[in-house]
């Protein structure tokens, strides 16, 4: 666990040192984020964050390959070769979407080629849970499931960065959830409890907390593509890694509910996925492209309830901490029952957080279209 806490130390410090130095250059190179219908911002704000954090990641790789108990990981397999690869791609493509905005399609061609990347560096899934037995996957199968579950969490990430602090913080959380899994799973099934699925949620956890305190509202700073694109690609790679374990030895301990182990990833990123899920939905019935920018994501939903910036994204803070954690608890607890009570209380707390501005004097006039004190000053978003 130490070697973990110092990586998870290292990409925390190293990204928090350099994000006013990648301000000063966003500003320079004038990648700005204008103040669009659509956006929450009230003014421009500098953007491609997301390079500090790529940094952050890469001194937290180097720092990693040095210690003594770690060096296995990094010799085991060319998955880090993939993993900087694949990021620097996604880093390019991002600085040029946040400096002159390019077009979707592009974008989509930059991420598949990322998830390309990491094929060809034998980062694939090789295996799926079912209840009772371990589904195989050829390449034919397991390379397009790879390149599906790449592109789909960059973008579910990219979706939900629309408000101060949003991805990085449920990103964060999803990233830590999944390490406890991760090294969880070490421990029961007495495997090496160095592995790459924990080294990766660990360090990406770790560029996550020192991004936030630049980026929670009111945010310096936005992640821009650059950083959305690169800590997506990140939480995926990490899930996908786990089928690197082997299933044999996993067998009867991995999970005490094997239905469960297939669900995880998206239990986990339960709340970008949906709100994806939804976007495209909507604006496909609209006749619109699913790329299409609006503002009714989740996050502008909490707005109109009447929180306040932060408060929409404390919110959803909490649902993704209930869903990730929730089934990283479910999935090892010996009392299921539990485990669900415990979540259901804190769904209804969830709940009447949610409602607590429409109970209040405030949350109807803001209904109203009146506005409060808080409206009236400027606000940013991510």
């Amino acid at each position: 666990m130490r070697e973990y806490i110092l990586t998870f130390l290292t990409a925390s410090i190293v990204t928090y040192l350099l994000v006013p130095l990648v301000r000063k250059f966003a500003i320079a190179f004038k990648a700005m984020t204008p103040v669009r219908d659509r956006d929450v911002h009230a003014i421009p704000t500098p953007r491609i964050g997301g390079l500090a954090m790529f940094f952050g990641m890469c001194a937290a790789l180097l720092m990693a390959s040095r210690l003594p108990h770690m060096r296995d990981v990094f010799t085991e397999s060319p998955t880090w070769v993939g993993l900087l690869s694949a990021g620097g791609l996604l880093v390019v493509v991002g600085i040029a979407d946040d400096r002159w905005e390019i077009d979707a399609l592009t974008k989509m061609a930059g991420q598949v080629a990322a998830a390309g990347l990491l094929i060809m560096n034998g980062v694939q899934l090789l295996w799926l849970p079912l209840p009772g037995a371990t589904l195989a996957l050829p390449p034919s199968y397991g390379v397009p499931l790879t390149i599906l579950l790449v592109v789909a969490t960059i973008n579910a990430v990219n979706f939900i960065d629309g408000l101060d602090g949003l991805a990085a913080g449920i990103v964060g959380i999803s990233a830590l959830a999944f390490f406890l899994y991760a090294y969880l799973v070490t421990v029961v099934a007495h495997l090496d409890h160095q592995s790459a699925p924990a080294l990766i949620a660990a360090v990406l956890t770790g560029m996550c907390v020192g991004f936030l305190p630049h980026n929670f509202s009111p945010a310096r700073i936005f992640m821009g593509d650059t950083g959305s694109m690169l800590i997506g690609l990140l939480l995926a790679t990490s899930m996908i890694t786990v089928s690197g374990f082997d299933p044999a030895a996993l067998k009867g301990s991995i999970n005490r509910f094997p239905t469960l182990l297939p669900l995880l990833p998206v239990a986990i990123l339960v709340v970008p996925y949906a709100d994806m899920l939804m976007a495209v939905v909507r604006r496909t019935y609209g006749g619109r492209s699913p790329f299409a920018p609006d503002k009714k994501h989740l996050h502008h939903r909490l707005l109109n309830l009447g929180h306040s910036h932060r408060g929409a994204a404390l919110v959803m803070y909490l649902w993704t901490a209930l869903f990730s954690f929730g089934v990283v608890a479910l999935s090892a607890a010996k009392s299921p029952l539990l485990v669900l009570a415990a979540a259901s209380v804190v769904a209804i707390a969830a709940l009447v957080v949610m409602a607590f501005p429409q109970l209040r004097p405030h949350g109807r006039r803001h209904r109203s279209g009146e506005e409060t004190p808080s409206d009236k000053r400027p606000r940013q978003a991510a």
